[in-house]
């Protein structure tokens, strides 16, 4: 046991280290790595390229267990069935490459998108490489794009990660209508609340 709470504490800190130093990508630039092809829960290798449909495509880090995810599995589920309505992509990545044997590997995965009914593509992020691109820190933490692969908001789902009845404001959902009737995104960056992204400490 005092192994297993050594090994955890010391990824755990080694991810902190890692995001300390990494800054997010921009609003208004264009996503990196759109091409990179990810293995898919379907089995298929699957790009941010292959999502975007006509109004732009929501990307979105996740995990099987980080307790925010959990708390926010029902919401993440819905923004699969509004992007569809609104013409938008849906991506769920998945960069905690540290837990890649264990909680997050590939039929963990498989199973907790079959358990919450998650209908969208949900792939894994190889030494959380698309993580790295992004400036991705946490889970869940959301990037939204136009179109033409522009990033127009990142941040939170909503604000109130911990209860979803207290929500007083939904930043996720009215980034994508206002996206989807061809306005300005009004809010265009909140503060993400999760765990941290478990990588790998590289050499």
């Amino acid at each position: 046991m005092k192994k297993l709470l050594f090994a955890f504490l010391s990824l755990t800190i080694i991810s902190l280290s890692v995001n300390a130093q990494m800054s997010a990508i921009s609003i208004g630039t264009e996503i990196p790595m759109k091409d990179n092809a990810m293995k898919d829960i379907s089995g298929k290798s699957v790009s941010i390229k292959d999502a975007i449909k006509d109004n732009g495509v929501l990307v979105i880090f996740m995990c099987n267990t980080c307790p925010y995810v959990i708390k926010n599995q029902d919401r993440i589920s819905n923004l699969a069935d509004i992007t569809t309505k609104l013409n938008i992509g849906m991506i769920a990545i998945n960069s905690n490459e540290a837990l890649r044997a264990q909680e997050d590997s590939y039929d963990a995965m498989k199973d907790y998108a079959e358990e919450i009914r998650l209908n969208c593509f949900y792939v894994m992020d190889p030494e959380s490489k698309l993580a790295d691109a992004f400036g991705a820190k946490r889970t869940p933490e959301c990037f939204l794009c136009d179109k033409n692969m522009k990033l127009v908001y990142h941040g939170a789902i909503d604000d109130n990660p911990n209860d979803a009845g207290a929500v007083k404001r939904s930043h996720l959902a009215e980034a994508m209508n206002e996206l989807f009737k061809g306005k300005e995104v009004s809010m265009k960056e909140t503060q993400s609340i999760g765990c941290s992204i478990k990588r790998v400490k590289k050499p």
